[in-house]
């Protein structure tokens, strides 16, 4: 399999983490997206990472869609979410919002990055930021219930932990004006418990 994308992308590098935690062998491939699109949209019409190109030459886009893949790739022992049941709709709704959390910080930094500066709008990079802090806010209170164990409860690491802890890293590295150690100190532990292991580390930005 090859993995598109760089890892400095959350969505990128929640789907290698996700390889690495199942035993999956990849190579990667950190096309810059921007600047060679042909180079994307020849696996992927949307020119967006992560693109998955599985090993008959089968393209899977979108993080969720490539997850979903994996965790039936993977078997009931190695996956990552439960295949259904009230558990994988808690399960869901976590990862749901930690990727939600990554879209804010996302388009807090796009609106500065892609703006002129007299069309750079404040009050939206407020709005976004506001919202990806209610991300975190929300995931801060599962860490500091879950206190040494993990997100969503359970005897091992899921989806909602890896993704729970890349956003909190992503947003804390794309706005560190955020401060947001001090503002979510039980996610901020937890993010660090999880980037001290090797799937994780492995694959840092």
């Amino acid at each position: 399999m090859k993995l598109i994308g760089a890892y400095r992308s959350p969505y990128v590098r929640r789907v290698a983490v996700s390889l690495n935690l199942m035993g999956m062998a990849y190579e990667h491939d950190p096309i810059p997206v921007f600047d060679e699109q042909d180079a994307v949209r020849k696996y992927n019409p949307l020119v967006r990472i992560p693109t998955l190109v599985l090993d008959d030459g089968e393209s899977l886009l979108e993080s969720y869609a490539i997850l979903d893949t994996l965790d039936d790739m993977a078997g009931p022992e190695k996956r990552l979410l439960p295949a259904n049941g009230p558990e994988r709709r808690a399960l869901l709704k976590l990862t749901a919002i930690a990727t939600g959390t990554m879209d804010k910080a996302i388009w807090a930094v796009y609106e500065g990055r892609f703006h002129p500066k007299e069309k750079i709008h404040r009050p939206w990079i407020e709005h976004n930021e506001e919202q990806a802090c209610g991300g975190l806010g929300f995931l801060n209170d599962c860490a500091k219930e879950a206190n040494d164990g993990w997100l969503g409860g359970g005897n091992r690491i899921g989806q909602a932990d890896v993704s729970g802890a890349i956003a909190y890293a992503f947003t804390n590295m794309a706005r560190p004006k955020l401060e947001l150690a001090e503002k979510f100190p039980a996610l901020a532990a937890f993010s660090a418990r999880c980037e001290a292991m090797d799937a994780f580390s492995s694959v840092a930005p």
